[in-house]
């Protein structure tokens, strides 16, 4: 009988082999995190910037942040008994405190990116963090930045990380590849993959555990699963499929143009925090590119890389703009394949179809060898 494989990332069993990719902001929080994890998959809340989404002030934007992300968590958790995860961007500025607060509230797995999560937040112990219980799951880009991260931990805390995401560059939002790195092919998922597969090798020994690597960015259907676990993944990261469901936190303006959009829109931008971004073309970024400067007062400096006083637009105000349905003031994030996406479905239906999708690819490739 074929069947998809379940996601063990240590003690937890995930019962289909996908995470919903964190995206922000305010794109993915409890309603679509707690339908994802219901599902039988890995739900995932975006911690970034979810202060925005209230009254904050550039007094009150640390703590509204976390006041936000407690609630979600609590949210999701009260929705759903499955597994909930949280995106943290390391290089947001509050990343220690949103840390604290997630291991506060005892969620179930961290995924730490935009930057190498090399140490740990201020006041939290190793010690602490094997008593949450709290997974770790680093994303990167190379085999060479899992490999960095592994390697600190395993010296400074005799310990490593759970898991990683391996994100390649067809992934929407911002990318870890410089421009040029983004169409090389010796840069895509499929040439990482393997890599970060090797890199873990030896602490999978040395620790005496299973090491999950997980593939993302363009992944977009049950073939693409199937082709990745072959070559060597555990499970798979996806966020671009999300969108277009009943339950992303977005609005549904922010949906329909996954559904409008066309495969030439969808386009590599610069963004304020110096890194290249993929994102679906409109009127605001063909402003910006002309040199049209946005108004905006920096809320606060919310990521450490951003050089708010040369910029045309906060990038933290546009997305959370567009989340809102306010695309005149803001754009979205997108994966490579958003063109592809056609309708508004739920995610108990998204997730069907991939597995079945999934178990035909198993099939006809059996078929193919005469199995």
């Amino acid at each position: 009988m074929i069947k998809i494989p379940e996601l063990k990332i240590g003690n937890l069993v995930a019962k289909l082999p996908i995470i919903q990719g964190g995206m922000g902001v305010g794109i993915s929080m409890s309603g679509l995190a707690s339908a994802v994890a219901n599902a039988g998959g890995i739900g995932v809340i975006s911690s970034v910037a979810l202060g925005m989404l209230g009254h904050s002030s550039k007094k009150t934007f640390r703590e509204d942040n976390k006041i936000a992300l407690r609630k979600e968590i609590r949210q999701a958790k009260k929705m759903s008994k499955g597994i909930i995860g949280l995106n943290i961007m390391v290089a947001i500025s509050d990343f220690d405190e949103m840390m604290k607060v997630a291991l506060e509230e005892k969620i179930d797995i961290l995924f730490l990116g935009a930057g190498l999560p090399l140490k740990l937040p201020q006041g939290v112990s190793m010690d602490y963090l094997e008593k949450m219980k709290t997974k770790i799951a680093p994303i990167v880009s190379s085999g060479r930045a899992a490999t960095l991260i592994f390697k600190t931990w395993d010296k400074h805390f005799a310990r490593v990380p759970d898991a990683v995401v391996v994100e390649g560059p067809m992934a929407g939002g911002h990318l870890g590849f410089k421009p040029e790195q983004i169409d090389d092919p010796e840069f895509k998922l499929e040439k990482i993959i393997p890599a970060v597969v090797e890199a873990v090798k030896s602490f999978e020994l040395k620790y005496n555990k299973k090491i999950p690597v997980i593939a993302g960015g363009g992944v977009y259907d049950g073939d693409d699963i199937y082709k990745f676990m072959n070559l060597g993944a555990s499970g798979v990261q996806m966020g671009t499929r999300f969108v277009a469901t009943e339950e992303c936190d977005a609005d549904i303006e922010f949906k329909n143009q996954f559904i409008k959009c066309k495969k030439e829109d969808i386009t590599i931008i610069q963004s304020p925090v110096g890194l290249p971004g993929r994102a679906i073309l409109n009127d605001f970024l063909k402003d910006v590119k002309a040199g049209i400067k946005k108004p905006f007062r920096c809320p606060w400096k919310c990521l450490k890389t951003c050089d708010f006083h040369t910029s045309l637009y906060c990038i933290a105000d546009a997305l959370m703009k567009a989340k809102i349905g306010e695309l005149k003031n803001g754009f979205s994030f997108a994966g490579a394949n958003a063109w592809r996406v056609n309708k508004i479905i739920s995610v108990k239906e998204l997730m069907d179809s991939l597995v079945m999708e999934f178990e035909q690819a198993v099939l006809k490739s059996k078929l193919a060898f005469g199995m």
